[in-house]
């Protein structure tokens, strides 16, 4: 069985001149989990990738995989596989001589090409020419790739991009199936939503420093919650909280109030003879918290945690 190892930055800074792409991320992703790696475009997940797999070398700092730098690896294909462009194929080979190169330079068995062909959907084209491929069956050539050594560790870059519905459905469960197999699963993206079915951790940066580091549930569980409430006769729900001074915003489905509990909303309506057809507590979105870590609005007490000190 492959074995997963420990990814982590420590310090790690990276400048273009006057510009920090990375700056001071320390971080550390653990093996049996699927982490995404979030932040918006430019805010340094490639960069900081390119560090890790030895592609970029750091300005200060360091970035390692189970305690040593890429270049120290001694059978890097076999330890790490990582696909960080979809479209990085010579379009007139066929998809198993693409994957047949990598593996004789690696000492890899040619039986392994068709192999991860197979794992990855793309057994029927296996002698059609990369050129010819769409976004989707690149990224899973990308995919087969990574595999061909068997590595315990997976760096994938917006793996999701290019793939229909389906593809997106298959390849939730293909990397958590990675995951539960003992290996470290590292995924990158802008987008909150498209991940956060199938990761279980997060690292989350912006503008080159780490904002958040822990789980799903931990990225909401220190917001606001708000109370929706509607009614039949919105007009008269409206009055009725405007008379008792309860600040509240409209939505497509009622009001929603950040300032008082269900129990207080209830017994507002009841004494003003109101029948409500809504009355629920609800935590922030997800996506909500996510924009307003990377925009700047709140910094996570997890980030303290994370880089052994406050929250930057």
């Amino acid at each position: 069985m492959p074995e997963g190892h420990v990814l982590e930055f420590t310090d790690v800074t990276k400048r273009f001149g006057s510009i920090a792409a990375v700056d001071g991320l320390t971080a550390r992703v653990e093996p049996g989990t699927v982490t995404g790696f979030l932040g918006p475009n430019g805010a340094g997940k490639t960069t900081s990738l390119r560090i890790l797999l030895g592609l970029v070398w750091p300005t200060s700092g360091t970035a390692t995989i189970g305690g040593r730098r890429y270049h120290e690896l001694e059978r890097p294909l076999q330890t790490v596989g990582a696909a960080l462009e979809a479209s990085s194929f010579h379009p007139g080979r066929t998809a198993a001589n693409h994957l047949r190169v990598y593996a004789q330079a690696s000492g890899i068995a040619p039986a392994r090409v068709d192999e991860v062909l197979g794992l990855v959907g793309l057994a029927d084209a296996a002698g059609r020419k990369v050129g010819g491929f769409s976004l989707g069956m690149r990224q899973r050539l990308g995919l087969a790739y990574t595999l061909l050594g068997d590595p315990g560790v997976l760096v994938l870059d917006e793996p999701a991009n290019g793939l229909d519905p389906e593809g997106i459905k298959w390849l939730r469960g293909f990397l958590r199936g990675l995951a539960r197999e003992g290996r470290t699963v590292l995924v990158s993206s802008h987008m909150l939503a498209e991940v956060q079915q199938t990761v279980s951790s997060l690292l989350i940066i912006s503008r080159g420093r780490l904002v958040y580091q822990g789980d799903l549930a931990g990225l909401t569980q220190e917001s606001e919650d708000s109370t929706v409430i509607d009614a039949p006769d919105r007009a008269a729900l409206a009055g009725a909280l405007d008379a008792a001074g309860i600040a509240y915003e409209p939505l497509r489905t009622g009001f929603t109030v950040r300032t008082a509990d269900p129990a207080r909303l209830g017994a507002i309506a009841a004494e003003a003879g109101i029948a409500l057809s809504n009355l629920q507590r609800k935590g922030p979105a997800l996506e909500e918290v996510f924009l307003d870590l990377v925009n700047g609005v709140r910094v996570h007490a997890s980030v303290s945690h994370a880089e052994g000190g406050e929250p930057r």
